[in-house]
């Protein structure tokens, strides 16, 4: 293991012991029985529950009879497309009894109503009322020409229910619905392995918060264990993994020798080994800058695949890029940035950087390896990020709430004062961001340098779909800028 402390380590070593007690060492039972060798691993298919409301055809009406038809066929294509989405149950009330609906709805995760018809509320709200009070995240689509009803139907967001409301005729509204309610079902079957303990704010690192508000488990690993997987790792599949993932994409290698970049890889097969035993989806470490390898290129491969590794041990980050991960299918980018006022600009930059930060089927773009900035040493990757790409800057912290803004690369520096993997974005207003930054929610001092610090950037502009999940999940959203 190397003996060289950079600053963030040393910034961060007063949490670890405390994130270590508290992550606790006890496994669920099932542990062994989720354990599979499909690699990257898959999420079993989330059940929405689907419910035709109100009338159709005939006099006074406004949907014709062939309505239910065309949902049914186009919700078919969502779950194909989506491929980790079932649409259960399919019924019309009336005729069918909505209390037959709702002693059916144990079974699934969450709830699509579809308002078909009814003018000035009356018996479909009714039964909305009934199926919403449920409690599970449910989503009301209602086209125009749906009848009055629609204007009681926001008094439920109002009232604290999570409701989200698609009042517009975009049926791919409705794709999108989906795609975040698929986010606290995965969430509650996903397993974080933490290497040397979490960092972040409180709520983040305590294993047992975490359980409780999310469902998700966090495994405690030691520094020794790691050590124990990379030796294990045959040198010759390390080597092939190497050339394959590495030396055959990359545009150029400065500063690493073969044989550092052939160490990172053996690191990175070495915790697929580990994710593998545990059923684990993500992986943080507060030890990413020590032995056996550092985390960078491991963590970049990870997040290529569509699963999740967070450098510094950052956990609050750790459940950022999960959410977004199964809400948009997308990486994140953990970011140590800087403001540039006098461009309106936020500065992000890392030695942690995805390849495929399109998602895991896009193409890579092109990548430069170099040493890690801080130490000068190890691995870790110069990404070239797209100019002209919007992108969404959020952090889910104290479990409890989402800090986001949104931007526009717009310039790619390679700054020697900075990280490797440089990128500047356009924001609303960066004197205002500077000002308001962590919102008086995260405090520097009490929770740690990098807690207050670091966000995670993601390809694409989510604000109002974040919006929609905190409705779904019942978490705030707080806007930085």
């Amino acid at each position: 293991m190397s003996d060289f402390i950079n600053r963030r380590e040393f910034l961060g070593a007063g949490a670890v012991g405390a994130g270590a007690v508290m992550l606790g060492t006890g496994l669920s039972g099932s542990a062994a029985a989720r354990r599979s060798e499909e690699w990257p691993p898959r999420m079993p298919a989330v059940k929405i529950y689907k419910v035709y409301i109100g009338r159709t055809g005939g006099i006074y009406l406004s949907r014709p009879h062939d309505e239910i038809a065309k949902f049914d066929k186009y919700l078919s294509q969502v779950e194909r497309k989506l491929g980790d989405v079932k649409f259960i149950g399919g019924e019309l009330v009336p005729p069918t009894e909505v209390d037959k609906v709702v002693a059916k709805l144990k079974d699934a995760d969450g709830v699509l109503l579809f308002h078909l018809s009814g003018h000035g509320g009356g018996a479909p709200k009714k039964a909305m009322d009934q199926i919403i009070d449920v409690g599970l995240p449910t989503a009301v689509f209602s086209q125009p020409f749906s009848g009055h009803g629609w204007m009681y139907f926001p008094q439920w967001q109002k009232s604290g229910k999570k409701v989200v409301l698609l009042p517009t005729s975009d049926w791919s509204r409705i794709d999108q619905v989906a795609k975040l309610m698929r986010v606290a079902p995965h969430l509650r079957r996903t397993r974080i392995l933490v290497v040397r303990g979490p960092l972040g704010t409180d709520p983040a690192c305590s294993a047992e918060q975490v359980k409780k508000r999310l469902g998700t488990e966090m495994i405690p690993i030691t520094v020794e264990e790691t050590m124990k997987a990379h030796e294990a790792v045959d040198i010759k599949e390390a080597e092939a993994e190497a050339e394959t993932y590495w030396f055959s994409q990359t545009k150029r290698i400065v500063e690493p020798s073969r044989e550092e970049v052939i160490n990172s890889a053996r690191f990175y097969l070495a915790t697929k080994n580990m994710m593998l035993k545990y059923g684990a989806q993500a992986v943080t470490s507060s030890n990413c800058m020590g032995g056996p390898a550092k985390g960078c290129l491991t963590y970049s491969k990870l997040n290529d695949l569509g699963l999740v590794g967070a450098c510094e041990g950052d956990m609050d980050s750790t459940l950022t890029m999960l959410i977004f991960n199964y809400a948009f299918g997308v990486p994140g980018f953990i970011s140590d940035p800087v403001f540039d006022t006098s461009e309106n600009a936020l500065i992000h930059f890392h030695c942690t950087s995805a390849t495929k930060m399109d998602g895991p089927s896009s193409q890579r773009l092109p990548f430069t390896i170099r040493t890690q900035s801080d130490s000068e040493q190890g691995v870790s990757l110069e990404v070239e990020n797209r100019i002209g790409q919007d992108v969404t800057c959020a952090k889910f912290v104290n479990l409890d709430t989402m800090l986001i803004s949104t931007g526009k690369i717009y310039k790619i520096t390679h700054d020697e004062l900075g990280c490797r993997t440089q990128f500047w974005t356009k924001v609303a207003n960066a004197r205002s961001m500077y000002h308001n930054w962590g919102a008086d929610i995260i405090k520097g001092g009490q929770h740690g340098v990098m807690t207050m610090l670091h966000r995670d950037v993601f390809y694409g502009d989510y604000l109002d779909q974040v919006k929609d999940l905190g409705v779904l999940m019942g978490f705030k959203v707080v806007e930085e800028a």
